[in-house]
């Protein structure tokens, strides 16, 4: 079988980005756009994927750290031509090469491997879009039998090759043994004094290599990003293909146009989502879930028939079945939630087991936490974990009530059917089924005069 190598180009400044971060790194969909680029080709069977990087190198090796990806510098960015140049001292000599680009992040596997078969029978595979406006883009020139004889860049076309509408994306294959021959013939006698990659096609005519042009399946495919703007209206595009996937599984979505999701979610049966719902890295919802406006979920499991209501957050968190969460609840990583748990309004858990059937209804806060079944906690109650240097664990037993306004000083257990009145401050361990109360006497004073406003 055949090696391929998968060369990404993303050495570029971005200065129009106007940004310290190197414009590879900007997102798409919570994702930097090289990272987009990178999982697409693992689609790819039997390939090495090799970065070149410039500007901001460091930060880009760092975000890639410990990916199967092999780095070659370009230390001047002298066009696309030099670019691959670098790359080519990792290349092996069998094989074919596919090049793409950092800052343009969805390119379909479907496409790439079309691309890749093209160069596997020994031709060169090119990309080309048709567009409305192809200002600055290389056109494709034709000759009268139709074949692709050259690209040439917008700066230097002519007013005829102007008027052409078919351009080039920068993104093709071909194989090695070609590349090898032709990357040393490059040259920079151009407008912009660069070594461009697209006079190959030049060279591949010339020598009577079949050009074999594709399109993609949209122009969204092979868009690149080059400034604010264009990152937010691919954004946008990329968003409502993901609501639509969303809601050809089934999903109702009050508005598709208001909803994000920023990596992989997977849904049930029934499933109804209001708007401004974000949804971050791995998310699975179950069946005949609800979740109200403006909720923030990442990297968490909903179970079946769970409402989460408007402005909650989940981060990390493990919810079951049936459970009640929010308004305005926060579920911090490592927050897992029996069957029937209740988080009500204006709660907050951290590394807390809530039991089945308990309630945490509101104003609270719950961390380093194991609750029982059918606990009642009343509202304001604090599991008083850290001090200062040490986080400790609260235990409650199942059937345990904590009343209103309680601190519990960890490390303490509050055993199975105890009762904890309303104000308390529990620094010891309280046994089953007693009642702890830790509140100071109530005085009260007869002929009580209120201050008054000095004259």
């Amino acid at each position: 079988m055949n090696t391929l190598d998968i060369v990404i180009l993303a050495a570029g400044q971005g200065s129009r980005m106007k940004s310290t971060l190197p414009k590879v790194l900007h997102t798409i969909g919570g994702k930097p756009m090289l990272q987009h680029v990178i999982d697409s080709a693992k689609a790819l069977e039997n390939a090495r994927t090799h970065i070149v990087i410039g500007h901001g190198a460091q930060q880009v090796e760092t975000a890639l750290s410990g990916q199967a990806v092999q780095f070659s510098l370009q230390a001047e960015q002298l066009g696309t031509g030099h670019a691959v140049a670098q790359a080519m001292p990792n290349i092996s000599d069998n094989g074919v090469v596919l090049v793409l680009y950092g800052d343009v992040p969805l390119t379909r596997p479907e496409t790439m491997a079309e691309l890749v078969k093209i160069a596997e029978r020994g031709q060169f595979g090119l990309l080309t879009v048709n567009l409305a406006d192809p200002t600055g883009y290389g056109r494709i020139v034709r000759s009268d039998a139709g074949d692709v004889v050259a690209i040439v860049e917008h700066k230097d076309a002519s007013d005829a090759q102007r008027a052409i509408t078919e351009v080039n994306t920068g993104i093709l294959a071909l194989p090695t043994a070609l590349l090898r021959e032709w990357i040393p013939q490059l040259s920079a006698n151009n407008a912009q004094g660069e070594y461009y990659l697209t006079d190959i096609i030049a060279m591949a005519a010339e020598q009577g290599v079949r050009i074999q042009a594709i399109q993609p399946a949209t122009e969204q495919e092979v868009q690149g990003v080059n400034n604010r703007l264009q990152q937010a209206e691919l954004e946008r595009w990329y968003q409502r293909r993901q609501a639509e996937a969303l809601m050809l599984d089934g999903v109702s979505l009050a508005d598709p146009a208001r909803i994000d999701v920023r990596g992989e979610v997977s849904v049930g049966h029934d499933v109804a989502i209001d708007i401004n719902v974000i949804l971050e890295g791995k998310v699975e919802i179950g069946d005949n879930v609800t979740i109200e406006a403006n909720c923030i979920i990442k990297d968490s499991v909903i179970g079946c028939g769970t409402h989460i209501k408007a402005n909650s957050l989940l981060d990390e968190a493990v919810v079951a079945d049936n459970c009640d969460i929010g308004p305005f609840a926060r579920l911090r990583p490592g927050s897992h939630l029996a069957n029937n748990a209740k988080i009500g309004n204006f709660v907050e858990t951290k590394k807390a087991n809530i039991g089945e059937g308990s309630k945490v209804n509101h104003l609270s806060y719950i961390g380093d936490a194991e609750v029982g079944a059918d606990v009642n906690v009343g509202a304001g109650t604090i599991t008083c974990n850290y001090d200062g240097v040490n986080k400790s664990t609260t235990e409650i037993g199942d059937g345990a009530f904590i009343g209103s306004n309680t601190a519990l000083v960890a490390p303490v257990k509050v055993g199975a059917g105890a009762t904890i009145g309303a104000g308390s401050t529990i620094t010891k361990e309280v046994q089953a089924d007693q009642l702890a109360i830790t509140r100071a006497k109530q005085t009260n004073l007869n002929n009580w005069q209120r201050p008054v406003k000095k004259s």
